[in-house]
């Protein structure tokens, strides 16, 4: 049975005065099991392959190998389907026209999956928000499945009428999760990360096809180590407070802050979707009014809650002083992760303006990014940098824009901005 526990790190003195209450919780799980094992609900797989006619042979090959060598991560007794995707989305595996759209996993099912997976042929546009609605059909059709999970590949951008993109993400939000992959550099980043944020999953580039097979196994390990179908993290604060934000902040910043739902007038939920045995930082910002020096208030108490049921809990704290040696001192992690935050925002604000050709703004949105990089130790993205900015100076972000980048660094970069590193905690 998955345990959970939660570390509350923060500075709780507040100045004379002060109102804000800045906190970084981790919550972690142990023992999660396998997706579908915990006894709360079926899991589901749904394998989504791009086979519109911008997928080259090459790229499609390395798909079909990719799917099938995913299908071979899929838990038997597992719900799953595969889907593919052009300026329609059909159903390739299992091949029915009523009742369920999805088969338990088996050894037979496996290679009648791997078949109808072989016989994939590249044709027609590309109309995402029709495999997502399949997708979402395809889940209704057993109700037993519980912990839902898509896996989508693309290789080019959706060519649909504006709006309907959003309105399929919207009709998923809440209802399924997806990790999402580009193959190539003929895709957008931000409408693909859209997805993958809107669904609380992944995004990123498969530049070459011979690198699809073990980010597709990658990706399928982790769906079925998954083992808590659904959680949420309920936050109360007391009466008169506001709450100002709730970001994940690692493994990837993802604000969460517009997707509370009530539970009463005093707390709200935020999704996080499925656990595997894993921590992951959160970081929560609220206002409360002052009080008088001397006085202490509970800021905020934090929870993860799976169904009704609190499984664990990390209480945030205020205090005012006068002593200013306590006021001014800055919680490492709070620091870490509001640099995180603001290095995944300036590569792709940097990244943004260099596109549109404004130079002196994406000079200084990476500069800024480089020197954030380096004061909060987040080698992957510094390097990544590299590749598309040549730095002068880490410390003070003084950097020139490269004339001549390859694409698909640029698009890595865009890609890798959200994700995170941790600093060592110390015991609070």
């Amino acid at each position: 049975m998955a345990e959970f526990s939660a570390a509350v790190y923060q500075n709780e003195f507040l100045a004379d005065g002060a109102t804000d209450v800045n906190a970084i919780v981790t919550i972690t799980c142990r023992g999660a099991g396998t997706a579908g094992r915990s006894g709360s609900g079926a899991a589901g797989e749904i394998i989504i392959v791009d086979t519109s006619g911008s997928m080259g042979p090459a790229t499609m090959a390395a798909a079909k190998d990719a799917a099938q060598a995913a299908l071979a991560e899929i838990v038997d007794g597992t719900w799953f389907a595969v889907v593919a995707g052009a300026d329609r989305a059909m159903l390739a595996y299992p091949q029915v026209s009523s009742g369920p759209g999805m088969v338990r996993m088996d050894a037979r099912a496996r290679t009648e999956a791997a078949t109808a997976i072989s016989r994939f042929v590249g044709s027609g546009g590309t109309a995402i928000s029709t495999w997502l609605d399949l997708a979402g059909q395809l889940f209704a059709s057993v109700p037993e499945v519980t912990q839902r999970h898509v896996l989508l590949l693309t290789d080019g951008e959706n060519r649909e009428r504006p709006g309907r993109l959003d309105d399929a993400i919207n009709r998923a939000t809440g209802y399924y999760q997806a990790d999402c992959r580009g193959a190539g550099t003929d895709w957008q980043v931000a409408e693909i990360r859209r997805i993958a944020q809107a669904l609380l999953g992944t995004v990123d580039i498969i530049p070459s096809p011979q690198q699809m097979r073990a980010q597709f196994q990658e990706i399928m390990r982790k769906a079925m180590s998954r083992g808590v179908a659904d959680a949420s993290l309920r936050v109360w604060t007391p009466q008169g407070a506001q709450v100002l934000f709730v970001r994940q902040v690692s493994p990837s910043v993802e604000d969460l802050t517009h997707r509370r739902t009530p539970v009463n007038a005093l707390t709200g939920d935020y999704p996080t979707g499925a656990w595997a045995d894993e921590s992951r930082d959160y970081h929560v910002a609220v206002r409360v009014p002052a009080k008088a020096v001397g006085q202490e208030q509970l800021a905020a108490r934090v929870q993860l809650a799976i169904g009704s049921d609190v499984v664990t809990q990390g209480l945030v704290k205020a205090t005012w002083s006068s002593n200013s040696e306590l006021t001014t001192r800055i919680d490492q992690q709070v620091a870490h992760y509001t640099g995180q935050t603001e290095l995944a925002a300036a590569i792709q604000d940097g990244l943004a303006a260099k596109a549109a050709g404004d130079e002196a703004t994406a000079t200084t949105k990476l500069g800024r990014a480089v020197q954030l990089a380096a004061e909060t130790g987040n080698d992957e993205a510094t390097s990544k940098l590299r590749k598309v900015v040549d730095i002068d100076n880490e410390a003070t972000g003084t950097i020139r824009l490269k004339r001549t980048v390859d694409k698909a660094d640029e698009m890595a970069l865009d890609t890798a901005s959200t994700k995170t590193t941790r600093i060592r905690k110390e015991p609070s």
